[in-house]
């Protein structure tokens, strides 16, 4: 038996977006479970939420350990990538995130 290569088309299309759709589904509903399961922060004491702020590094600046040679590392790292020499690469800025 030999099928129109419009309906072998349509059925393959078809197939994929209710794939598709199928997929959608599945992935709104694990949401909606995991939304469910998921214990709510809020009802922490105000006094928690406030430490857990004032926790939070501040931007102190550092020292780094090693400068040159973690500077030296990595602009061979770049130029390796590059493809150049070491000698072309200029690093203006370096600091620790």
């Amino acid at each position: 038996m030999t099928y129109d290569i419009s309906f072998v088309c349509l059925l393959g299309i078809g197939t994929v977006f209710i794939g598709l759709v199928c997929i959608v589904l599945l992935c709104s509903i694990q949401s909606k479970i995991c939304k469910l399961l998921e214990k709510d922060d809020s009802s922490a004491p105000a006094e928690i939420r406030q430490t857990q702020v004032q926790a939070q590094p501040s931007s102190v600046v550092t020292e780094i350990p090693n400068r040159r040679k973690i500077i030296a590392a990595v602009s061979a790292a770049i130029a390796e990538e590059l493809g150049t020499d070491v000698s072309a690469i200029r690093i203006k800025s370096f600091k620790k995130i």
